[in-house]
């Protein structure tokens, strides 16, 4: 693309700035080197091949995903190791064989229930299909997955026994609820359980004594965290690649490590009710708020500076509309400093959510936007 600076893009858009990116992704490989267990990073944040790429410091390597169309871009891309992280369901699998034929890839899907192993039996005996298949298991969080000690994983195991086609291969987790403390000593406690928990699911595995099973677990506070991860085959996390304000507002990252931003143009100044205008709003930032409990200072984001990327003094989007963001300023002085037309740069609470409005990053690198990178959308 041709090399523009931020004066000549439209906003609302994404700002990622490349040196900070590397070195977030550098500090997770280094972690998992330290940990001696494989980085599996889930690019479900990202939705970007250049990003993946720096995430796994080389071409291609394991990725997580978490919809369909991920695992189909990533595949047309030439990564050959997928894991598809959502429960699947029987319906999805035709599309799964078909991605995996056509891009001679593997994509290991996950679940937790019976009847699904049951259907994909069916399914794999039917179309000769060879799928790669793990159990969720609950660790905590209490969203998908069964517990370690479900007698349901050893109907599981049994059922793919009988498979000589696709193939039960491990387990997964997920210590999602390490996100909702700022405690270093309880997200440590998380990190234990996680791991013991899905070590410790393998025991009712009927084939244990075979082909060594996958113990797959992953959370970004939980990488960090870890005083060990003996046994585990791999980490599977991803917001460490751009960090937010939730991570931030945990001690888990610093502000100055969040590689995304949203850049927003100052487009009016409310004298009445002392509100500066945006053009980023709740479409622009999400309405994810989760920074709020331990930082609420930090409203839908934290306003910065265009060039550095760094807060402006307390300033912060105190309310969103659908396209319409406002600062609510208590120095009228700021309404001079930033008149209309003025950029702005802003931190998001959540960047999973914030990056998924659009389609492509702006990517900064030595003061300059000197290249664009696509993202994938939808499911």
């Amino acid at each position: 693309m041709k090399i523009k600076n931020l004066e000549q893009l439209n906003t609302p858009c994404l700002i990622l700035d490349k040196k900070k990116l590397e070195k977030n992704c550098n500090k997770a490989r280094q972690k998992c080197r330290e940990l001696n267990t494989t980085l599996r990073p889930h690019v479900k944040t990202p939705k970007s091949i250049e990003v993946a790429k720096i995430a796994l410091g080389k071409e291609t390597g394991p990725i997580t995903v978490s919809t369909i169309r991920e695992a189909e871009y990533f595949a047309d891309a030439g990564f050959k190791d997928i894991l598809y992280a959502v429960c699947i369901i029987p319906k999805k699998l035709e599309t799964l064989h078909f991605i995996q034929k056509k891009y001679n890839c593997t994509i290991r899907i996950v679940i937790d229930s019976v009847f699904v192993a049951k259907e994909i039996l069916k399914f794999a005996k039917t179309f000769n299909a060879n799928f790669e298949v793990l159990i969720e298991i609950d660790c905590g969080e209490g969203r998908g997955g069964i517990n370690f000690q479900d007698e349901n994983i050893r109907e599981i195991s049994k059922i793919f026994d009988e498979c000589s086609y696709s193939k039960l291969v491990g387990v997964m987790s997920h210590a999602g609820h390490s996100y909702s403390t700022n405690n270093k000593n309880e997200i440590v406690s998380i990190s234990n359980t996680e791991r013991d928990e899905a070590l410790a699911s393998i025991n009712n595995f009927t084939n244990i004594n075979q082909t060594p099973p996958v113990v797959s677990i992953g959370s970004t506070p939980t990488m960090f965290y870890a005083s060990h991860l003996n046994g585990v085959s791999e980490i599977r996390a991803g917001i460490y690649m751009f960090w937010d304000l939730a991570q931030a507002s945990k001690g888990i990252c610093e502000i100055k490590d969040i590689a995304v931003t949203v850049l927003t143009s100052v487009i009016g100044h409310n004298y009445q009710n002392k509100k500066i205008i945006v053009d980023a709003g709740a479409l622009a930032l999400s309405k994810d708020i989760s920074a709020n409990k331990f930082m609420e200072e930090v409203g839908y984001g934290l306003v910065c500076n265009p060039n550095t990327g760094l807060p402006l003094s307390d300033l912060a989007i105190s309310e969103v509309h659908q396209e319409h963001g406002a600062i609510n300023i208590s120095d009228t002085s700021w309404f001079d400093k930033l008149p209309i037309g003025s950029l702005l740069r802003v931190l998001p609470n959540h960047a999973c959510l914030t990056c998924a409005a659009y389609e492509n990053y702006n990517v900064l690198e030595n003061e300059t936007i000197n290249d664009r990178w696509d993202r994938i959308n939808g499911w």
